[in-house]
């Protein structure tokens, strides 16, 4: 892994000076200040609703700050739009992905400027060549023209990456970059952040891995509550994990993956998967197709499926939620075999989700929180006259803040003004409303802060606690370790082996993540 090397001796690039920004009745940034040069990697570290997203929009030319000064490159630095701050050489990566999936990849990096020939017309072979230089920067070896819709989460996220690299910007501004990487491609990415960074490029680096973050970063700064808690310096040695956990929380670090003590009992077998195959999308020619998978999930158990980006695990939960057609095999719901052809179909079985790709897949941007909350719940909150009982849904949305701390302004708060953390909270609310028989989590903790893992992690069990059937997966192994009562492991569209929480460890499961077709069949059982 790149390591941080001493901060640079070159002269300020960014400065933020004392940035307030008030929405109403929330005041999301208070008196803020940072600097960054160049050849600096520069850690952005806080909680949900710390004010980190806030920072990042007005940064990005997105929203002006309500207070306060930013100098770039020793000019007042007042972006109109996204594009001038482009233009002025700041390019955001978002943790949300931001590509257009009807278009190819070359069509995404170069959007809004794509190379044209001598009459005018856009030169497709030039754009062709240059993107497929650019994306072999960040290691992927696709074809350019593919189109983005056929891309796994993570390609797309290196395709982000590459075109933020084919705009030469002076401070690139990372969110969330590695959340839906493997290992491989977080190291692969450190590396490409090392080069920039010897090239001068001044890169901020918003993370909820602090590990990758006291790898890599010169300085961090880290926010809670939208106000400045304090920098870390390297001071000739690594930032030590504990050191930012109590920057960011407040209090002395704990184990962020404690395995908790009191677990539920699991009962009899409620959903039960036996030869379950897909066909693949030709509109998705690299989606995974499952091969023959069986499990079972028993009603207060929690089971984790642990496998690499592109082992199936997604592809999994949405086969068993009616979103991918079922191509063979069967499943069963409390001893009765159904066929789920949509989501609806699986809503009202008793079956609910909260996806991987929560932007795409999970929340409806425009709309404001409470229907966000409510949308799959219509029936139990509608006062039998085909209208909304807005009292009783008001008051669930109430419980469920205070529950899982989710940080909003009001119940009409656009969902998109969340940060990404929130926007998760709101979607598990949402299914904790309809007390699922079996509820999936794809990447539960994906974009959460360190301090809410922990109680996201006490929600799943509690869950568990209630009788629910609870299907996680998880990129994180020690996540995986420390919620699961059994855990399965995938690859290539199969189940390679499991075995109970309590019996594993990381090893053990790296093992069986990578064993092939003909090995699995032996271990699955």
């Amino acid at each position: 892994m790149p390591t941080a090397e001493a901060a640079s001796p070159e002269p300020i690039l960014l400065a933020v000076e004392g940035v307030t920004k008030h929405f109403a009745g929330v005041t999301a940034l208070s008196d803020v200040s940072l600097d960054i040069r160049p050849g600096e990697i520069l850690g952005l570290l806080g909680e949900n609703g710390a004010g980190k997203s806030t920072l990042l929009k007005i940064l990005s030319g997105v929203m002006p700050p309500s207070s306060g000064r930013i100098i770039f490159d020793g000019a007042d630095y007042q972006p109109a739009s996204p594009q001038d701050a482009k233009r002025l050489g700041i390019v955001t990566i978002y943790q949300e992905l931001s590509l257009i999936p009807t278009l190819t990849v070359a069509e995404n990096i170069f959007i809004g400027r794509a190379p044209t020939g001598p009459l005018g017309l856009v030169s497709w072979r030039r754009m062709e060549e240059d993107s497929r230089a650019i994306i072999a920067r960040v290691g992927l070896t696709i074809d350019p023209m593919t189109p983005v819709s056929a891309l796994s989460v993570a390609e797309q996220q290196l395709v982000e990456i590459a075109r933020a690299l084919s705009l030469k910007s002076r401070l690139i501004i990372m969110d969330e970059p590695t959340s839906a990487l493997t290992e491989t491609e977080v190291q692969r990415l450190l590396s490409i952040m090392d080069r920039l960074r010897r090239d001068k490029v001044a890169i901020m680096f918003v993370t909820h891995r602090l590990e990758e973050a006291a790898a890599i970063c010169d300085r961090m700064t880290v926010l809670r509550d939208g106000r400045l808690a304090g920098h870390l310096d390297r001071d000739n040695g690594p930032i030590e994990l504990p050191a930012i956990i109590e920057k960011m929380v407040g209090r002395a670090a704990s184990e962020l993956y404690a395995r908790p003590a009191q677990r539920a009992i699991a009962g009899d077998i409620r959903l039960s998967v036996r030869g379950l195959r897909t066909v693949r999308d030709p509109e998705a020619p690299h989606a995974i197709v499952l091969d023959g998978v069986d499990i079972d999930l028993k009603a207060g158990e929690i089971l984790g499926v642990a496998g690499l980006v592109g082992s199936g695990r997604t592809e999994l939960a949405r086969a068993i939620f009616g979103a991918d057609r079922i191509a063979a095999g069967t499943i069963t719901l409390d001893g009765r075999q159904i066929a789920p052809a949509s989501p609806a179909d699986a809503i009202a079985l008793g079956i609910g989700l909260v996806p991987e790709d929560r932007k795409h897949q999970a929340i409806f941007a425009a709309l404001g929180i409470l229907p966000n909350f409510s949308v799959a719940s219509l029936g139990h909150f509608s006062n039998g006259f085909g209208f909304m009982a807005e009292r009783r849904e008001r008051d669930a949305l109430a419980g469920f803040r205070k529950m899982l701390s989710i940080r909003m302004a009001s119940a009409e708060q656009a969902i998109e003004g969340l940060s990404g953390g929130n926007q998760q909270k709101v979607i598990l609310a949402r299914w904790l409303a309809r007390d699922p028989k079996v509820l999936i989590v794809d990447e539960p903790t994906r974009g959460v802060d360190v301090g809410a893992k922990t109680e996201v992690h006490q929600i799943l069990v509690q869950l568990a606690a209630r009788g629910i059937a609870v299907m996680m997966i998880s990129s994180e192994l020690p996540e995986v370790l420390a919620v699961s009562d059994r855990i399965v492991t995938m690859r290539r569209g199969r189940i390679t082996g499991q075995m109970q929480g309590v019996e594993a460890n990381e090893e053990k499961l790296m093992e069986l993540m990578a064993l092939d077709r003909q090995d699995a069949k032996g271990q699955a059982r």
